[in-house]
């Protein structure tokens, strides 16, 4: 009967706008720098600049695409959370599924046995995958807005993985 509260119980409501928040800006920018401290204690600087690259150039590229396409947002009366931006694509998900997947990928390179390197991969989808559904319960996004960000989330870091393979092979690490 209401629009603006979205379908199923409230504890789903709230699950939604905690999966949701794993894609912002400010938990995304905690989790990078986290891990870029941990990569250069580690002094992996070569892939601490690779992570803070791909989740620049995830954000640089997610703000291009929505001045580009100025795509309206569900109406008001739909929305369960504030926005600030135009739609297309969903920066929740284009930015989550940059981070989540370069990290997985580093994860897993850094796995010996290939259980584990499926397992870091399949949780780092997940993730992303939650993320993107959640922007649709909470009626801020449509859905081709997520999967218009998965997708192009998930081509950039691709295309920062085959960097940081080709940057490897260069340098011998491969």
């Amino acid at each position: 009967a209401d629009p603006a509260n979205p379908v199923g119980p409230d504890w789903l409501d709230h699950a939604s706008a905690d999966f949701s928040a794993l894609g912002s800006v400010a938990i995304l920018s905690t989790v990078v720098l986290a891990a870029c401290g941990y990569l250069l204690l580690r002094r992996r600087a070569l892939e601490a600049l690779l992570l803070v690259l791909a989740t620049g150039g995830g954000l640089a590229i997610s703000q291009a695409l929505k001045i580009f396409f100025e795509r309206d947002r569900p109406p008001d009366a739909y929305r369960a959370a504030e926005v600030l931006n135009q739609s297309f694509p969903s920066g929740h998900a284009m930015l989550s599924a940059v981070v989540y997947l370069t990290l997985g990928a580093m994860l897993a390179r850094a796995s010996g046995r290939w259980r584990l390197r499926i397992y870091v991969l399949a949780m780092a989808i997940l993730i992303a995958l939650l993320v993107g559904l959640t922007r649709i319960h909470l009626g801020v996004h449509w859905a081709t807005d997520v999967l218009g960000g998965w997708c192009a989330g998930a081509a950039w870091a691709t295309v920062c993985w085959l960097l940081d393979r080709w940057i490897r092979k260069r340098v011998g690490e491969a």
